[in-house]
């Protein structure tokens, strides 16, 4: 009877600290406009470095200090390394637990800022790596944010499953791929993982898409061309825009220099720029709708 009782009184106390979790987090995000996933079928696509390029962009196009991060990827966290913030960690102040500040005002929350090395693993099952999303979610001080861009571990598993359903209010996801094939058959599964979940997809962006010579001028297309847009519109999906390849992105990317600051003009950051255009659009007519 007692052993019963002590049992019981556990998961009481479980269950209330679940619920006040929950209340933390739909109170933390509630302060966040805009909620945006960006997901992929399969890694290797440049799916983070898509997202804090896109997240850079918008903070360029008008939405400085009004633009955060979360680096849902919890084994695999890079977003810092890319936006110039490895080897920061997450600062505390008498309201809590604060984000990372980066360029342009960007926040960034990522397990990266929580691991004593880089030699460090994160070994955790599927219900520890929830715990420490919901964490990022309920326990940071995110403040008031215009836009947060989720970056999503890669495929259509347990991980992004339980991430999307966790995050209230999701305006959407942005799906990142690659012209090749094999990235055609992935983004498909993706296009559809979002709809059962009843996610709206804003759109796909081509990464990858062509590479020009600096010095002739001559376009080649080393992981073919147009296979994005092609799956755009037999799922009948917008279509974002085309990155095309840049070794100055890698280049800036190891640096931790988001590139889009450093090469505004080129035609990679362009594309960039006309893809935020084009969520705003969307975002503008979810609104309305609602």
């Amino acid at each position: 009877m007692s052993q019963q009782s002590t049992k019981e009184r556990d998961i009481e106390k479980q269950k209330r600290a679940h619920e006040e979790q929950q209340r933390k987090l739909k109170a933390r995000t509630s302060k966040i406009k805009h909620k945006i996933a960006v997901i992929s079928g399969k890694g290797g696509v440049g799916k983070s470095t898509v997202t804090v390029n896109l997240a850079m962009a918008f903070a360029l196009h008008g939405h400085a200090d009004d633009v955060g991060i979360l680096d849902a990827d919890i084994t695999g966290p890079c977003v810092p390394k890319i936006i110039g913030l490895h080897g920061q960690s997450l600062q505390t102040g008498p309201q809590g637990v604060f984000p990372t500040m980066g360029p342009m005002g960007i926040k960034v929350v990522s397990m990266d800022f929580l691991l004593p090395s880089d030699e460090t693993p994160v070994i955790w099952r599927g219900p520890l790596k929830m715990k420490a999303i919901s964490q990022f979610l309920s326990d940071i001080v995110w403040g008031n944010l215009g836009f947060l861009f989720i970056d999503l571990p890669p495929g259509t598993g347990d991980e992004p499953l339980s991430i999307m359903q966790l995050i209230p209010e999701m305006d959407g996801v942005v799906i990142v791929t690659i012209p090749s094939e094999v990235s055609q058959i992935v983004v498909k599964k993706a296009v559809t993982f979002s709809r059962k979940l009843n996610i709206p997809v804003i759109g796909i962006i081509e990464n990858m898409s062509g590479f020009v010579c600096p010095k002739c001028g001559a376009e080649t297309n080393i992981f073919k061309a147009g296979g994005g847009e092609k799956i755009a519109k037999d799922l009948i999906t917008p279509f974002l825009g085309k990155i095309p390849i840049d070794p100055e992105i890698c280049e800036d990317s190891d640096k931790g220099v988001p590139f889009i600051i450093e090469h505004k003009d080129s035609p990679a950051s362009k594309a960039f720029m006309e893809i935020v255009k084009k969520i705003e659009d969307f975002l503008k007519t979810k609104q309305k709708q609602t």
